[in-house]
């Protein structure tokens, strides 16, 4: 198995744990999406793609149209998508992504959380480098050959393929997600969520210890409402 997978195994605990958070990264996505392309899913992918994530993880539909609704309104203000770089303790890079409506706030925020943690926020570019943007997707597995999947799709951008409990996940490199996107759903399969992550290059092991003070800071990090996603360079405890 390749890197996205193992990757997709360590963070499968500890990605959308709370169920309100996802709730709350879910309604932000949907602003931005409605914002940026309009109401109706049909006509933009972007929506289309975070409603299939809103029913994945259970979100009831009154909520998902009442945000559609919601960001829909004029005085509905939007959120800006902001990335913060630093080091944790021992040499962990972090990588944060926000969505944000007021990055004064944000900033303020995510500084006292490395300041406070004995960390170090880092300049634009300083640790994004070390992680490879990627697009995902989960669709049912139906009775498909995995193999014979990945192969078809290896000119759609398609890197890595594999089947978990849940059904068969496809990764590619981020800028080939509209058009992997588009081959799924030409192909008729049911598409049942998807997304983006940064999948670290190298990894680092650290001792009990160690991992505490790095946990410390990503807990700090994770339980603000501004955050979406948080990715480092710390080995995972199994």
């Amino acid at each position: 198995m390749g890197r996205a997978f193992e990757f997709r195994k360590a963070r499968k605990m500890k990605r959308w744990a709370a169920m309100s958070k996802a709730f709350t990264r879910i309604g932000k996505d949907i602003v931005m999406a409605v914002k940026e392309g309009g109401p109706d899913p049909d006509s933009n992918s972007r929506l289309r793609a975070v409603i299939q994530n809103a029913k994945s993880v259970n979100m009831p539909k009154e909520n998902v149209e009442r945000a559609i609704k919601k960001a829909s309104d004029k005085s509905q203000g939007d959120y800006k998508e902001v990335l913060f770089e630093g080091y944790a303790p021992h040499g962990i890079a972090i990588l944060i992504e926000t969505a944000t409506d007021n990055n004064t706030r944000t900033v303020a925020n995510i500084r006292s959380y490395f300041n406070k943690c004995n960390g170090s926020l880092g300049t634009s570019g300083s640790v994004e480098f070390m992680f490879d943007h990627t697009c995902n997707f989960r669709i049912q597995a139906d009775g498909l050959d995995v193999e014979e999947l990945e192969l078809d799709l290896i000119d759609f951008g398609c890197e890595e393929v594999f089947l978990d409990e849940d059904g068969i996940v496809i990764y590619a490199p981020f800028e080939q997600f509209g058009t992997l996107q588009k081959e799924l759903e030409s192909r008729g399969f049911t598409i049942l969520s998807s997304g983006f992550e940064r999948i670290p290059q190298v990894i680092k092991k650290l001792t009990e210890e160690q991992m505490a003070d790095v946990e410390k800071l990503l807990e700090r990090i994770e339980e603000d409402d501004d955050v979406q996603n948080v990715y480092h360079t710390m080995e995972e405890s199994e």
